[in-house]
Order: C-alpha cells, then sequence, then structure tokens
C-alpha cells in the first residue's frame, strides 16, 4: 500500500510523484488511481490554482475526455482543434497561456480562469495518450520553471503509466 506524501519535507514534486505512482501492475484502474493521486498532489502544490488534473485521449480519436482532477466541475470533451488542451494534444508540446482570454479558440469550463498550463503525456510510440492541465484565477500564474517542472513530471508519468 502507498501511503500519502503530501506535504513531507524534503521531497521535490517529481520525487513525490514518483513515489505515488511506483508501482503499477498495468491496470486501467490503478492508472486512475495514480493520476487521481497525482492531481489532488499538484492541487496541494501548487498556489493560486483553482483546477488541477488531466483530460486522457479516448483510444485512437482526435479527442480528450475528461480524467481525474480536482477543482469546479469541468468540460467533459476536448476535441484536439479545441483550446489549450486540443491545442497541447494536437501539437505534443506544452502550452504556457499567460491570458487565458488573449488565446484563441480558449475553452472557459471556468470563468474565473485567466492563466493556464497544459502539458502533453505521451507513451513510448510518442503519441499524446493525456494531457495534465493547471488552470489560475490569476494571470501570469504559471512559469517557465513550472513548466519544466511539470514536463518533468509528465515524462515521469508516460514512463510509469503508459509504457
Amino acid at each position: 500500500m502507498t501511503t500519502p506524501i503530501t506535504g513531507q519535507l524534503g521531497l521535490s514534486l517529481y520525487d513525490q510523484v514518483a513515489a505515488l505512482v511506483d508501482p503499477w501492475e498495468g491496470s486501467l484502474e490503478r492508472r486512475y488511481c495514480h493520476l487521481c493521486n497525482v492531481a489532488a498532489l499538484l492541487w496541494a502544490h501548487f498556489s493560486e490554482v483553482n483546477w488541477t488534473g488531466f483530460y486522457v485521449r479516448e483510444g485512437i480519436s482526435r479527442h480528450l475526455v475528461l480524467g481525474p482532477f480536482q477543482g469546479k466541475v469541468a468540460c467533459t470533451d476536448i476535441d484536439f482543434e479545441r483550446g489549450v488542451c486540443g491545442k497541447a494534444a494536437t501539437t505534443g508540446q506544452s502550452q504556457l497561456v499567460k491570458d487565458v482570454h488573449l488565446f484563441p479558440g480558449h475553452i472557459a469550463c471556468d470563468g474565473a480562469s485567466n492563466s493556464e498550463l497544459v502539458v502533453p503525456i505521451v507513451d513510448c510510440c510518442g503519441q499524446v495518450v493525456a494531457v495534465m492541465d493547471l488552470d489560475s484565477p490569476l494571470v501570469d500564474r504559471f512559469t517557465e520553471d513550472d513548466q519544466i517542472s511539470l514536463e518533468r513530471v509528465a515524462s515521469l508519468l508516460s514512463q510509469r503509466l503508459w509504457s
């Protein structure tokens, strides 16, 4: 049984995620269990956020469905061609958006959101299988350091949960 580790001193976000998602025996249920814990950890780790979670690719389609998250009720379906999450899924590149109201095609699940950071998660074949999404009510909340940190987490999730 994995022990909750949120708030332990001395552990980086990456180390905490690594402890949460190890081991994984390959089941879909456990993948979602681990993603639930990671969403909660992100919620606790980042200040001034109003949503943290995942959208998961639906099979081989170009469509994302709501996965584990923390925050208000969210959009359940996002096509690759729509919004910040769709752009990250389409390009396979992180999207650091300082002001979502200036982003063409932004999907406003929560009107209080003003900035967003979305990081794609890719499988061993290089296909986007999910995105990690963080929203904030503050304009320009997320930094390049946040992006780098979450890209490391996404790489870890890819290796541990989609290998």
